[in-house]
């Protein structure tokens, strides 16, 4: 790949110590700001830090939390994430009130994923992320005219190879790409560059998803030294300040897992459904996608390609628990398509890096399996893909 003609970093001077008088002035507000708060709640009345008897705490059950919350619970509640009036795509309803039996499925998912410590913040951690999953959609492929789909697939395919030989997380992974996708939205990127921000969106990710991350001129000697490593730094610059450093966003890997342990799905499950959720990083229509609705499309497809070839543990599926649908068929079914596609070419497309990787028997071979290639739910929905 060519070498992107950079201009010189911008310099960067000392940050300036802040005027005496608007030291004093500072100071003087800090130490005035308790007393303005002192014997005031949340809503800002006097009383409201009343202490209430020990027993009345809630998080001493989570059913019971869940009731006190949401004290009008239907019959029936859907937990969906977004709706056709106004929503994001994927066809869902709004989120709606959950019921203390699904927050106890939730604590205990949590345990099962090793969060024992977070099980009481189960209810919370979960609609945290199912409110906030849909800001993170782009809702059409917004990338420059001059990049194009099958150059992006590329790059993701080349930061699938260089994650796995630095044996990083498959967070990270995910988080570069998103990263990746966010800058190009807002940001103009030309072709010559695009790999140097694939790099340096990965750079960023493992700063905020790994305990050590590799230096500079290693990643610089994965591109085989086509950028240098003032030239790297100053796109993590660039990346950070276009981004307004908002570095985090909802993984549709962590909905994954949890969606597995709340139906209680065996290893061939959890990986074939990682393995089409990978693969969908490099199909530029999958941007358009919830985090949730690739994670409970990727888990629906994985159990029932293994129904058909009748395979064991598959457990019951997130709509086996409590009360828990997120999305309609129609909905799922536009996830399938694409999954389809992009399962049944990796085998002898030019770009395997993901088929390669899940081909390996720490991956329970997934990639390779035969109920992929005999699916005939696969083969109808590769059919009905654009």
């Amino acid at each position: 790949m060519m070498r992107a003609a950079l201009g010189q970093p911008p310099k960067y001077h000392e940050p300036r110590a802040w005027p005496p008088q608007q030291r004093t002035q500072l100071q003087a507000e800090e130490k005035r700001e308790p007393l303005k708060s002192k014997n005031k709640g949340i809503g800002g009345d006097k009383g409201a830090t009343k202490k209430k008897p020990q027993g009345s705490r809630v998080r001493e059950a989570a059913p019971e939390k869940a009731a006190a919350v949401c004290p009008r619970v239907p019959a029936s509640p859907v937990l969906q994430g977004g709706g056709p009036e106004g929503g994001p795509p994927g066809g869902g309803q709004p989120l709606l009130c959950v019921p203390g039996a699904l927050a106890e499925e939730l604590m205990q998912a949590l345990v099962s994923l090793g969060m024992a410590l977070e099980r009481e913040y189960a209810l919370d951690i979960f609609t945290s992320m199912m409110r906030k999953q849909s800001s993170y959609v782009f809702r059409s492929w917004e990338v420059p005219r001059t990049v194009t789909a099958e150059m992006r697939a590329l790059i993701v395919d080349w930061l699938v190879q260089v994650h796995e030989y630095l044996g990083l997380a498959d967070d990270t992974l995910y988080l570069a790409v998103y990263l990746m996708n966010a800058y190009m939205k807002v940001a103009r990127v030309r072709v010559p560059a695009l790999q140097l921000l694939g790099i340096t969106c990965l750079f960023v990710a493992c700063k905020v998803e790994e305990c050590t991350f590799p230096e500079p001129a290693e990643l610089c000697f994965m591109t085989e030294d086509s950028f240098s490593r003032r030239e790297l730094l100053r796109m993590e610059r660039k990346v950070l300040s276009r981004l307004n450093f908002q570095l985090h966003f909802t993984s549709p890997l962590h909905l994954l897992r949890l969606l597995a342990a709340l139906g209680h799905c065996g290893p061939k499950v959890h990986h074939l459904a990682m393995y089409f959720m990978e693969l969908c990083l490099m199909e530029a229509d999958c941007v358009a996608f919830e985090p949730a609705q690739l994670a409970a499309a990727a888990l629906g497809l994985a159990q029932r390609v293994l129904q058909e070839a009748g395979a064991g543990g598959l457990g019951t599926g997130p709509e086996g628990s409590t009360q828990l649908c997120l999305y309609s068929e129609e909905a799922l079914g536009a996830v399938h398509c694409s999954m389809a596609r992009a399962a049944l070419r990796a085998g002898g497309s030019t770009l395997q890096a993901v088929f390669l990787k899940y081909s390996r028997p720490q991956k329970l071979g997934a990639s390779t399996s035969p109920a992929i290639a005999t699916s005939d739910y696969l083969a109808r929905c590769r059919s009905q893909a654009p």
